[in-house]
């Protein structure tokens, strides 16, 4: 495929491939979907991050110890059927997201620079994935490119389903959310010409979703003034390709950071699912499976989702893979090791480069010593345990019940401190 002299010429030939991982599957998500063929993602991450008052730009802004796009990145890997990933930023951040991208071993993804437009970044993404088509198998090539917002970290599987799906049959597809503000025309003299009616227009969001040849067709037709002034996929598929999209009412996450305030509103929302669900671990013991059923009977008015297992061995150990933290319940002989084995267990998985987690130690026992490998110990092993596994981006905290005291309002307590100090 020959470059379009409308995109940008100093995109490099061959945009560099960055290692890979693989990682679990969020249960979060709904049932798998089937999608029979390739589909691949373009993420525009060029903008300069000004209606922020930021000087870093918002897509590289850092919470809970990551940068935004890389939660935006995040929701595409754990989606089986996407095939690739292509990232667009600015010549002068491509480091940077290189970093990232090595940093927190971001997988299927390369970097291309991107142009000084919003739509000649999208055109050098484009291209990208058509790079060496001629020596590639067809079955590799995406039949699907779906165009996101860096910005939009919370954009679902399902959704992206039915972007993916509609636009390979229409040939485009794009999200939509209803008007919020009445939107008025002004006079040159600054007063009111007229008003839309409201509920005839709808505002146009990310994800969009076009066949391969649509989207690259537009990009080769379209005029300069398009690519300098232009801000809508869809229109361009529809001037210059006769394609009209099918729009698909989006949900209300689909919302961007586009200002100062939506960045501690994102890392709430962040904060709010990474606390969602829990793991009990009894050891089989019949007293510390009635701890764990007192415990789901007291989270169950705080919308969590909570697992009761014995171990983390054989069909089990999936949980390790999963966005969800832990609950060690030790009864009388239990000791420090148990919570040491899972600290080691979640390391091996790597589960805490992406984001922190909880593991919470509750000792259900009648008398006040603690024990480690059979010895009695100090709280400060504990107290040291925990700042080991804190420089491992694990938060683990410990509670000590005795069983004459044990009451759902202790147990309420232990949780809401907890998981919600995320």
């Amino acid at each position: 495929m020959q470059s379009d002299n409308n995109c940008d010429p100093d995109r490099p030939p061959h945009p560099g491939i960055f290692p890979t991982r693989e990682t679990g599957k969020s249960d979060h998500q709904p049932a798998e979907r089937s999608v029979d063929f390739p589909v691949s993602v373009v993420l525009p991450a060029g903008g300069t991050g000004e209606r922020t008052g930021l000087q870093t730009p918002k897509q590289f802004w850092s919470f809970l110890g990551r940068p935004l796009i890389s939660y935006t990145i995040q929701a595409f890997e754990r989606v089986s059927w996407i095939q690739s990933i292509v990232v667009v930023v600015a010549k002068e951040n491509m480091d940077l997201m290189t970093d990232i991208i090595q940093r927190f071993q971001h997988r299927k993804v390369r970097v291309v620079p991107g142009g000084s437009t919003r739509h000649r970044s999208i055109c050098n993404g484009v291209l990208a994935l058509g790079e060496g088509e001629e020596e590639r198998p067809a079955a590799d090539r995406p039949k699907v490119v779906i165009i996101h917002d860096a910005v939009r970290p919370f954009v679902e599987e399902d959704f992206l389903y039915k972007i993916a799906m509609a636009a390979k049959e229409q040939g485009a597809a794009g999200a939509i959310r209803p008007l919020v503000s009445t939107v008025i025309a002004t006079t040159s003299e600054g007063y009111l010409d007229h008003s839309l009616e409201r509920a005839k227009y709808r505002a146009s969001e990310m994800p969009q979703g076009f066949t391969y040849d649509v989207i690259y067709q537009a990009y080769q037709r379209c005029s300069e003034s398009d690519f300098e002034f232009g801000t809508e996929c869809l229109h361009l598929a529809l001037q210059y390709c006769g394609t009209n999209a099918k729009l698909i009412q989006g949900p209300p996450t689909l919302w961007k950071v586009t200002y100062k305030r939506d960045l501690a509103a994102a890392e709430s929302i962040i904060k709010e699912t990474l606390s969602r669900s829990a793991c009990v671990i009894t050891d089989g013991s019949a007293q510390a499976g009635t701890l764990a059923d007192a415990i789901q009977k007291a989270v169950g008015a705080l919308n969590m989702e909570l697992d009761v297992i014995p171990d983390l061995m054989g069909e089990n150990a999936r949980y390790l893979l999963k966005e969800w933290n832990f609950i060690q319940v030790s009864v009388n002989r239990s000791c420090l090791s148990e919570v040491e084995a899972i600290l080691t267990d979640l390391e091996a998985a790597n589960r805490a480069l992406l984001h922190p987690l909880i593991v919470i130690w509750v000792h259900l026992s009648g008398s006040d010593e603690l024990s480690i490998s059979g010895r009695m110990v100090e709280p400060a092993a504990f107290m040291n345990l925990a700042s080991a596994a804190k420089l491992r981006n694990i938060l683990l905290y410990g509670i000590k019940l005795h069983q004459s005291k044990m009451t759902s309002l202790s147990l309420v307590v232990l949780l809401l401190l907890s998981l919600s100090g995320h």
